[in-house]
Parts: structure tokens; C-alpha cells; sequence
């Protein structure tokens, strides 16, 4: 597996195909992806997990990360997320911050992350606001 920087129409398929399939591939921008950090994982070449870091001062924000299902519990996003920290943490970022599903927090708690908060809903699916310090 190859981690690279790559563009937001790049994660957009991705994004659209994982997360938010039933709504249009616009509803899958969000305010912050033309400074965002876009990353990739590439396996054989092919786009297969893809996330998106927005750095504020020393916090930094996961948001859009979705890998493609029949890649999903291989190791890619595990990757991708300890690749972002490790850069984070370079880059003297003291705080990483996401929105978790509901039914993912035990994936994002393998890094440290705990949940911040009670449960809350976006567009009919339940989420927990998940934060580690680096």
C-alpha cells in the first residue's frame, strides 16, 4: 500500500461511493476542502482509501474518510490514520479531532481517541465528536 497526497476530485468518487451514496456528489464537499489535506491510499495503483485533515492552529479535524468497501477491515484505513498522526504530531498539532459514526468509534479508538460528548445525528445517521491529544 502507497499513502499520497492527492486532490479533492480524487477523493470525491470515494467520498460519494462509501459515505453518501443515496445523496449527490456535491453533498459530499465541505466547507475547508480547497485548503484541506487530501490523502490516498493506492494499492496496485488504484484509489482505495482516502481521508481529509483541516489544521486550525494546533488542532487538527478528520472529516470524509472512507475506504472502499471491499477493501474495508484490510489494514488500509489503519494505515492512512497512523500515517496522518504520525504527520500531525511533525507538525507539532496537539489536538485530532472527528466526527465518528456511531458505528465505527471502536475503529478510532485503537488510536487513542475517545468520545467527547453525547451522541448526535447528521443527515439520520448517529455520530459521537472523537478526540485525541498528540
Amino acid at each position: 500500500m502507497d499513502i499520497r497526497i492527492i486532490t479533492l476530485d480524487e477523493a470525491l468518487p470515494i467520498r460519494h461511493s462509501v459515505l453518501w451514496p443515496n445523496k449527490s456528489l456535491s453533498f459530499c464537499k465541505v466547507d475547508g476542502d480547497e485548503t484541506a489535506k487530501h490523502y490516498g491510499v493506492y494499492l496496485n495503483n488504484a484509489l482505495i482509501s482516502v481521508a481529509s485533515v483541516y489544521i486550525k492552529g494546533k488542532v487538527a479535524r478528520l472529516r470524509k474518510f472512507a475506504t472502499l468497501e471491499g477493501f474495508q477491515g484490510h489494514g488500509a484505513g489503519t494505515q492512512l490514520i497512523n500515517h496522518v498522526i504520525a504527520e500531525l504530531k511533525q507538525a507539532d498539532v496537539e489536538t485530532f479531532w472527528c466526527d465518528a459514526r456511531t458505528t465505527t468509534l471502536g475503529f478510532y479508538q485503537k488510536f487513542g481517541m475517545a468520545v467527547q460528548g453525547a451522541e448526535f445525528d447528521k443527515s439520520g445517521i448517529g455520530y459521537y465528536k472523537m478526540e485525541v491529544s498528540l
